[in-house]
């Protein structure tokens, strides 16, 4: 296989070879798929159906867990395929598509981090601004941009990676199609090139978001620090912990898993490293904003209520339930 035009599958990388371990991933994975599709889901349907959730951050939570769903349905099904059926193949137009939304979820999730942080920012910084800064029109506009710059990024990023000549090859060395595993097989000095101004475009939005997300926080805290009661300062800490830890969680990963050194990069790490950040980060999201969120916790229950009551229409679901509710 010379080029890109000659080539019609990618191989990706095995997560096992003994038959037994493909199918314990298969297990896996849909346990995994299946969790958060629930959790992600139960967020959803709690900030669009109750009144209270209506506010900027809630807003936003909607809108992350929407590219956390995006990422999951991106990656795993096909790793289950995979698993289930032992191949490790992939189409050409099936790369593309996979590297396309994956990426477009994962940029537009680091946007839309973003700006929570600074949702949490004039939230506890500026109150009084509050609704001027981040009122109906303005929370849409920003996530519309979000969405947008995520998409033409990735656009971008997507139609040169693909229209250079690949001729090392079609074994990718990772589980789904990403583009510097992809850039690995090319053999076109100057498509390369200028992929490679792409990504450092691409990282310098990341690097100033980051100085951005540090910025936020150091005056956070000290405006938290400044509260003069226990409680208040509890709650403010109970609504920036969660966004800290997901922010935390995702870009740690992410930098790791491009940002390592040769020396200590090996398969299973790498495996690992991918693994958290495309699949994990994604699942656990839901719980680490639902864990110190009183308010999120009550609509949560409501949800989970409306669903008994709409469900126990039939008898034998009603009786399953209620066992699961006693």
């Amino acid at each position: 296989m010379s080029n890109s035009s000659s080539m019609s599958q990618f191989l990706l990388l095995a997560l096992a070879d003994r038959r037994e371990l493909q199918l314990l991933h298969f297990w896996l994975f849909l346990a995994i798929s299946l969790a958060a599709l629930l959790a992600n889901g139960l967020i959803l349907s709690a900030v669009a159906c109750d009144h209270h959730l209506h506010t900027p951050m809630y807003f936003f939570l909607l809108n992350l867990s929407l590219t956390d769903l995006g990422c999951i349905c991106t990656t795993v099904p096909k790793a289950m395929h995979n698993s289930l059926w032992d191949t490790t193949t992939i189409s050409y137009m099936g790369c593309a598509a996979q590297l396309f939304f994956f990426a477009f979820f994962i940029s537009t999730e680091f946007s839309l981090l973003t700006i929570m942080c600074y949702d949490r920012y004039v939230a506890i910084c500026k109150p009084l601004h509050y609704g001027t800064l981040l009122g109906s029109r303005a929370c849409a506009h920003m996530a519309a941009a979000a969405w947008a710059t995520g998409f033409l990024t990735t656009l971008l990023h997507t139609a040169n990676t693909f229209s250079l000549p690949l001729c090392q090859g079609n074994a990718l060395g990772q589980f789904f199609c990403e583009i510097p595993h992809i850039l690995k097989l090319s053999c076109s000095h100057s498509g390369y090139l200028r992929e490679l101004g792409l990504i450092v475009f691409s990282a310098c939005l990341i690097f100033g978001g980051f100085v951005f997300f540090v910025f936020s926080y150091v005056q956070i805290f000290r405006a938290v620090l400044r509260i003069p009661s226990q409680q208040g300062r509890h709650k403010a800490f109970s609504t920036c912990l969660p966004h800290l830890a997901v922010v935390s969680l995702f870009i740690s990963t992410l930098f790791f898993a491009h940002l390592k050194p040769p020396s200590i990069s090996s398969p299973s790490l790498d495996l690992i490293v991918s693994l958290m950040y495309s699949v994990v980060s994604p699942t656990l999201n839901p719980l680490i904003y639902s864990l110190r969120n009183q308010e999120l916790k009550d609509a949560l229950t409501k949800t989970d209520n409306w669903v008994f009551l709409a469900v126990c229409k039939y008898p034998l679901s009603c009786n399953m339930l209620s066992f699961r509710n006693s």
